[in-house]
């Protein structure tokens, strides 16, 4: 088997491991063979996925006796609906899979939580495995069991908790993807950055080129954020408390992303992050939180690695700051009408904002909007 960083997310008798490092695909067969001996598993995957890696998957189960039924979805943020949702359910339903075999999500965050979801409520729950193939998903969403799928009024409205059982993730994946993927994911590594950890963030600054280039600061990075990620799921897995700190950027983001109709030719999910937490460093400031500094250090720092900053660089129109306030107000982090943001006073100093001001937040978007000059 392949040398590999491991983490453990403490959850008691639902603890699991991530596995970090080259080659795991390959041998993925030993990894998951212990987990439930003689199981069969379904591989939910997309077409991009399948096609880089999915036959060295199947043929790694296979030397461990694992027979393995792939189900293939359409690549893309539009996969996470309740259409798809229905494909996979009734395609592990179909291929005969019992309750206690294995569900395996192969790709990158939209394959984990879709699959993640299905897998929780196929046959009233089925194990599952995390393979995550892009950066964003090695370092964010296939760790801590949020599943789930978008509505057409937000994203990640419909889900549950889901605890996946073992994590690989496999950096030589990362190779063939496609650059401008890698740059998003890269956002919700600085992320772990800006939360509580101001020196892995200046570590960034310095390292990011080698980051991008592969190899041992990679590995690093993702193992360091994995770190952060399993730390604070390990002490609030049901986010009712500072596990919403790792929502950074996230309220901003996912009102872009639901007023793009989650068009990934527009914007995908990181750069919506990006640009979210930009917008948390600057409403910090307007709102006499943080320094100016911060929010500068941090656009300049999303501007260097080529990662959206601002609103205006998403392509096309954007409705109204209005409209964007709809969405902000749909979103979960929203308790009986208050909002609640996660703002900053520095870099690393991040906090949970409650009964923000609505008129604060609606002002604050009409003066970053596009359409003002």
């Amino acid at each position: 088997m392949s040398d590999a960083v491991t983490i453990e997310v403490g959850l008691g008798d639902r603890a699991y491991q991530i596995r970090i490092g080259s080659g795991l695909i390959r041998d993925a067969g030993s990894h998951i063979s212990g987990l439930r001996p003689g199981a069969r598993a379904a591989i939910v995957t997309d077409e991009n996925v399948a096609a880089a890696h999915l036959e060295t998957l199947t043929q790694s189960l296979a030397e461990k006796s694992i027979s393995s039924a792939p189900i293939v979805l359409p690549a893309g943020e539009k996969t996470k609906s309740y259409a798809m949702l229905e494909r996979v359910v009734e395609g592990l339903i179909g291929a005969r899979l019992e309750r206690n075999d294995l569900v395996i999500a192969f790709g990158g965050g939209v394959i984990g939580d879709l699959a993640g979801f299905a897998a929780g409520i196929a046959r009233r729950g089925m194990p599952f495995v995390q393979m995550p193939t892009s950066l964003l998903a090695q370092v964010d969403s296939s760790v801590g069991g949020k599943t789930g799928i978008n509505s057409p009024q937000g994203k990640n409205l419909v889900g549950l908790f889901n605890q996946p059982k073992l994590v690989l993730a496999d950096t030589d994946a990362l190779d063939t993807l496609p650059r401008r993927e890698f740059r998003a994911g890269y956002a919700e590594v600085a992320k772990y950055g800006l939360i509580d950890r101001p020196d892995f963030f200046a570590w960034l600054e310095k390292n990011w080129q080698e980051v991008f280039a592969g190899g041992a600061a990679r590995t690093e990075a993702i193992a360091q954020s994995c770190r952060a990620k399993a730390d604070v799921v390990a002490r609030d897995e049901f986010e009712t408390g500072d596990r919403a700190l790792l929502n950074l950027g996230h309220t901003f983001g996912h009102a872009l992303e639901a007023a793009t109709s989650y068009d990934s030719a527009r914007l995908v999910h990181g750069e919506g992050v990006a640009i979210g937490m930009a917008l948390a460093h600057h409403f910090s400031a307007r709102m006499n939180l943080a320094s100016p500094d911060a929010a500068a250090r941090v656009e300049a720092h999303l501007q260097t690695v080529g990662l959206p900053w601002r609103m205006a660089e998403i392509p096309g129109e954007l409705p109204p700051a209005e409209k964007l306030m709809e969405y902000i107000t749909q979103d979960k982090k929203v308790s009986r009408g208050a909002l609640t943001f996660i703002l900053t006073r520095g870099i690393g100093q991040s906090f949970i904002a409650r009964d923000v001001p609505q008129s604060e937040v609606l002002a604050f978007l009409r003066e970053n909007h596009p359409t003002v000059s």
